[in-house]
């Protein structure tokens, strides 16, 4: 009796994309390529990406995804503050992004033109700015006064801007067990809520030197 044909999932096809550019050192040049190589049916890939953009896309949706189910999994998150959260979303997403760091670094820096690296970012800002926003949002929702309440709009995309110095600091982070990037994660996300919420300008300050020592140093 034949043995059953494995289904394809979404995993599946992440999974073989991901090992393709690893041991290739190369996206592929097509999705004939990709799909005879990595064993996948063409009509089963385009069941769930209609390009390989897409699909490079779609990784880091699923890091986004798998971010949030892990959290998700711990019973006290939802008694969080706002700031929790977003410390626990930082450190979830770095987790998993250190458990494929030679992808991410590879497709992060294939080509000279950094911006064009980063287009493949445009699904996760969307998903990002949107958790950022809901945790404003809900943390308004308890605020009687307008003038207490923050502007949803601003703080995801300083959320974002904060994502995206994090990431850069992770790329080049040579710590051990990453504990600089840590370091970063905590203070940027204080940093942020200080702002938000009028605190002493002193943190604010000690993240600049942070910032500075790290970069230059």
């Amino acid at each position: 009796m034949a043995a059953k044909a494995k289904k394809i999932t979404v995993e599946i096809i992440i999974a073989k994309y991901m090992d393709y550019v690893l041991e290739h050192e190369m996206v592929p040049k097509s999705i004939y390529k990709f799909c005879k190589v990595s064993d996948i049916k063409e009509e089963d890939f385009y069941l769930f990406y209609g390009s390989l953009d897409s699909l490079q896309k779609g990784i880091w949706k699923q890091f986004f995804v798998n971010t949030i189910q892990v959290m998700e999994k711990n019973k006290e998150y939802d008694g969080f503050s706002n700031k929790d959260k977003m410390l626990t979303f930082f450190f979830t997403f770095f987790e998993i992004l250190t458990l494929n760091r030679s992808y991410v670094l590879f497709v992060l820096e294939q080509e000279n033109n950094p911006m064009k690296n980063l287009e493949q970012l445009k699904g996760l800002r969307k998903h990002l700015r949107n958790f950022a926003k809901d945790l404003i949002v809900d943390g308004n929702a308890e605020k009687n006064l307008k003038i207490t309440k923050h502007n949803p709009q601003l703080f995801s995309e300083g959320a974002w801007l904060q994502f995206m110095f994090i990431l850069r600091f992770w790329m080049k982070d040579d710590s051990a067990r990453f504990e600089k990037t840590d370091m970063a994660i905590e203070k940027s996300v204080n940093t942020i809520f200080d702002v938000f919420d009028n605190t002493p300008l002193e943190n604010i300050l000690d993240f600049g030197k942070f910032l500075y020592k790290e970069s230059f140093a």
